[in-house]
């Protein structure tokens, strides 16, 4: 059966996959891009880059596509507020919001007409967002890459947020690799659409460096593991050499806080230099977030051959008809 479009706020997504935004330049407009046009939701990483070059980002997104473009920005960031405000400046379609909580963000959101989607991991914050008037929820399990807020994964959490949000979408994240597995979760655990980012990673599109890429088609298993990040959160990544050496416990701090760009900094090593890094091509002293599943990924295919995969799958075995709200 056809799957359902994905309705947040006045914006329709044909196909209901949200790209995620994976910040420090690793979800660019050129990986944007390419998802809105193919129907889904095309989403550019905005934590951690300078206010105007995300802004130009945003612009070249919009002028590019008439499909929808959010933008990801993590609450952790100390410029949390002036990222989103210079966001929705620029035109972006929806704002994405996760590590963290913030309240305030909704009535930005409702003071400029702009959908919030909220990125929680527990049923109470997906209450309160659907509460305080957030347009989408996102749930995000433990098999996602990145930060994390749960230790839970994605078909034990799922249908316990389920449960308390009725009103608005219900994402589902984490670990999702193949259109079946989305279909499993609109299909037995109700969800309106699924988040999907390490699979568009490897893409021909995602801008990151090829060694960045090749250490996702590298990795086993036992490759893909749980991270201390400066942030607070644990997050999920590829074992480089700089992870070994710091889940050996050797020294990785920097020399000095470059960026001041989080509220709360443990200090333990520069997660914008480690970023940074990988993306650029130096994996060997940087930091790979990376979905529990990649070890499943073999092949770099391009955004459309990656859309055209997972509805093929999906439509196979897809069945339920889709909610309205």
């Amino acid at each position: 059966m056809k799957l359902p479009e994905l309705k947040i706020g006045s914006f329709i997504a044909k196909i209901p996959i949200i790209q995620g935004g994976m910040s420090i330049r690793v979800s660019t407009s050129a990986l944007a891009i390419p998802v809105a046009e193919c129907g889904g939701i095309g989403t550019i990483g905005g934590s951690g880059i300078p206010v105007p070059e995300l802004q130009e980002d945003i612009r070249k997104a919009k002028n590019a596509t008439k499909g929808v473009i959010a933008v990801n920005i993590m609450y952790a960031m100390k410029d949390f507020y002036e990222l989103v405000m210079g966001s929705i400046e620029a035109g972006a379609d929806m704002i994405i919001t996760g590590a963290g909580f913030s309240r305030d963000i909704f009535k930005i959101g409702s003071k400029f007409n702009v959908p919030i989607v909220s990125i929680v991991s527990s049923p109470g914050l997906a209450k309160l967002a659907e509460k305080l008037g957030a347009s989408a929820v996102i749930v995000e399990a433990t098999e996602a890459g990145g930060h994390l807020g749960t230790e839970t994964p994605l078909r034990e959490l799922f249908p316990t947020i389920r449960k308390v949000v009725s009103k608005i979408p219900l994402i589902a994240a984490g670990g999702i690799t193949n259109g079946f597995e989305m279909a499993e979760m609109m299909d037995k655990y109700g969800a309106d659409g699924v988040q999907i980012a390490s699979r568009f990673v490897l893409s021909k599109e995602c801008s990151v460096s090829e060694n960045f890429k090749q250490a996702y088609l590298d990795a086993k298993e036992e490759d893909i593991v749980l991270v201390s990040s400066p942030v607070g959160l644990p997050g999920r990544a590829v074992k480089t050499p700089f992870v070994e050496k710091m889940l050996n416990g050797d020294d990785i701090s920097a020399d000095k806080c470059r960026f001041k760009c989080l509220k709360k900094c443990s200090y333990k090593y520069c997660i914008s230099d480690r970023l940074t890094a990988a993306l650029t091509g130096d994996v060997e002293n940087g930091l790979v977030f990376s979905g529990a599943n990649t070890f499943k990924m073999n092949e770099i295919l391009s955004v459309q051959e990656i859309f055209d995969r997972f509805v093929k799958a999906a439509e196979s075995v897809y069945k339920e008809k889709a909610v309205q709200y």
